[in-house]
């Protein structure tokens, strides 16, 4: 009698047949298996609430032992530490090119994602730290504003060919992002388009006045000439003039209803909203919250920079 695996179609035979009293004996003989076989099949994957044999849950059950078996070619110290970048919210696929490109592990996101799950399954929490589908996008029409104060705006189509090509450190894009409702406490974000890195500011309202009063010495403060700063077309920003002269920063409007031309914002926007949800009031945010939150973001690896962090390139 050769070896084989339990194939789901003979766990759901299997359990037919003990439904109609079937001693194991009869079984192994009509699925051609060793009777210590059956006898095995039914005690290791048995339901654990009743003890009853179901061939969905048994088959469930044995496909997660066998992803765990292969789990276990990496030490409980190597888990240790994917744990820890998990728990920093890391995606597995940040985490797996993160670690080999130190050196220190070769692991693929997918058996990342594989260990997630079966933590799940047995009540761990890892897959908490997964930054949910983003929400669809919201459209601004309603802040777009053609009265008198824009005049003279610089269209993003005249921004230096060095911040289009993300070609040297010093090109910025802003927005803010509002909590629960239209109106209050909300952030101003700053993401330099080469290295994405980031810096918030808790804005008490989104008004033009309380932009430039926290936007000032958050680019004033940076290592780095700010050179350009690409923005929307909100009235948040129609006191643009005052800036650039308080900044020496030269800013650029982006086409109305053209989001994908701020890319870097937008993308950091859906990774802060893992921090800050859309529906969530920021009345007790405070800025130690935003600066905690930005520094949590500019250490995570990306794809796009080598799974060097945002942190380490701007460095440089």
């Amino acid at each position: 009698m050769t070896y084989h695996q339990i194939t789901f179609e003979e766990r759901y035979t299997l359990g037919l047949l003990r439904q109609r009293g079937l001693p194991p004996a009869a079984i192994a003989r009509v699925l051609d298996h060793h009777r210590s076989t059956i006898g095995r099949e039914v005690r290791r994957n048995r339901a654990r609430s009743d003890g009853s044999y179901r061939p969905q849950l048994a088959d469930w059950y044995a496909r997660g032992r066998r992803a765990q078996s292969r789990n276990q070619r990496f030490t409980a110290v190597e888990w240790a530490r994917i744990h820890a970048l998990l728990r920093e919210d890391w995606s597995p696929e940040q985490v797996a090119g993160w670690l080999r490109r130190q050196g220190e592990l070769a692991i693929s996101h997918e058996t990342i994602y594989r260990y997630i799950w079966a933590d799940k399954r047995l009540g761990g929490h890892l897959y908490t730290h997964l930054r949910g589908a983003r929400k669809q996008r919201r459209k601004r029409y309603g802040r777009y504003d053609s009265r008198g104060r824009l005049a003279g705006k610089r269209p993003i189509s005249t921004r230096p060919a060095a911040a289009d090509a993300r070609a040297e450190v010093g090109h910025w894009e802003a927005d803010t992002m509002l909590g629960a409702g239209q109106a209050g406490p909300c952030v101003l974000s700053l993401v330099e388009r080469k290295t994405g890195y980031l810096v918030l500011g808790k804005l008490q309202q989104r008004t033009s006045a309380e932009v430039n009063r926290r936007a000032q010495p958050l680019i004033q403060v940076q290592p780095h000439p700010v050179r350009t700063s690409t923005v929307d077309n909100g009235t948040e920003f129609h006191e643009y003039a005052a800036l650039e002269r308080a900044t020496a920063t030269r800013f650029y409007f982006a086409t109305p209803h053209h989001a994908w031309e701020r890319g870097t914002n937008e993308n950091t926007n859906g990774l802060l909203r893992q921090y800050l949800p859309k529906r969530r009031s920021m009345a007790h945010l405070t800025q130690q919250d935003c600066t905690r939150i930005a520094a949590k973001l500019n250490r995570r690896p990306r794809k796009r920079l080598g799974y060097r962090t945002p942190e380490e390139c701007y460095a440089r």
